[in-house]
Order: structure tokens, then C-alpha cells, then sequence
């Protein structure tokens, strides 16, 4: 939409974690903010209709007939802890939100520039969406006590994957994003 803006792009209005976004981070979309690459969105113009308001859950009508069924398909990033993450905010503020984004965007960037072989931009972009932010600071200690310096790219994204993917389990969470069937 032109000339609309965020103050905080990095996480959505209706919930996505922009910054954790392949998309977003291969600078294919400029999140959800206005800038070039952005695409029109009718959850900001339902923002605009009802005031501007910058986060969907500050609406009177949150949750409307637009989250129906929102978290069961994925696009390029997983849409699974949408309406967990709005509550989370309403429980330790929107502050204290955006400064733990803001530190799974940097361990996000450090896994993708030490153990991405090339092939898991998505899995990390996924599993640093879903996975509490203390069990990815446990993973990634995991990930430092296992990795050797002799070990090959692939080797290390092969264990930083298994790592992952071993507590994810554990808490019951699907690192793989949900698509819709194709008709």
C-alpha cells in the first residue's frame, strides 16, 4: 500500500514475525511496513478502516472472521504462533516482545550465516519462529558443545538441524510449514 508505514516492521500487524522471514530476510519483501516490494494487504486496510490501529488483537473486533482457520496454513513463513504470539504481548508487553524478536533475529542470522549449508534457510526461519526463545539458546549451546572445527558445512547444518529438530519434539511442535493442497 503506498505511503503506509510501521514504526516496528519487523513483526505484522495481523501477527507474522516478519523478521523471521525468508522472504524478508532475502529482501524479496520489505515486511509488513510499505516500502517497495510490499504488496497490498487487506488486513491494513481493515487496520485503516478501524482507526490505524497498529496490531490486529488492539481492535474491538479481534479476533474477527479474518483469523478463521489462519493458523492451519503457512505461506513462506509459518502462521502457527500468530494468535500465540498476540497473547504472549498482552502478557509481558509489546516492548518485551519486539526485544526478544529482536534477539531470535540475531540468533536467526548467526545460524543462517554458520550452519545454513545452502538448503535451510526455511527450517531455521521456522524453528527460530515456533521454539521458546530459552530452548533455542539451549539448542544453540548444544550446537557449540557438538560442533567440531574439523567438521564440514554440511555436517554442522546436519547437527544444528537434528538438534533442533530433537527439541521440538520434545515440546510437541511441527518444524515442517503447513501448505495448502493444491487443487
Amino acid at each position: 500500500m503506498k505511503d503506509y508505514q510501521r514504526p516496528y516492521p519487523l513483526f505484522s500487524l495481523c501477527g507474522l514475525n516478519c523478521g523471521l522471514c525468508p522472504m524478508h530476510l532475502g529482501k524479496y519483501c520489505p515486511g509488513c511496513g510499505g516500502g517497495e516490494g510490499h504488496q497490498s494487504c487487506a488486513i491494513v486496510k481493515c487496520s485503516q478502516q478501524h482507526g490505524t490501529i497498529e496490531y490486529c488483537y488492539l481492535c474491538d473486533e479481534y479476533p474477527c472472521q479474518k483469523y478463521e482457520g489462519v493458523t492451519l496454513f503457512d505461506s513462506f513463513i509459518t502462521h502457527k504462533n500468530m494468535l500465540k504470539d498476540f497473547e504472549k504481548i498482552k502478557a509481558i508487553g509489546l516492548e518485551a516482545y519486539q526485544t526478544e524478536l529482536d534477539e531470535k533475529i540475531a540468533i536467526l542470522q548467526h545460524l543462517l550465516a554458520n550452519f545454513n549449508d545452502g538448503r535451510r534457510k526455511s527450517f531455521f526461519c521456522t524453528a527460530v519462529n515456533l521454539l521458546d526463545l530459552q530452548d533455542i539458546k539451549d539448542v544453540l549451546a548444544q550446537i557449540e558443545e557438538e560442533i567440531q572445527p574439523d567438521m564440514s558445512l554440511k555436517e554442522k547444518s546436519t547437527t544444528a538441524v537434528s538438534l533442533f529438530q530433537s527439541t521440538a519434539e520434545k515440546r510437541g511442535i511441527s518444524l515442517k510449514l503447513n501448505k495448502k493442497e493444491r487443487r
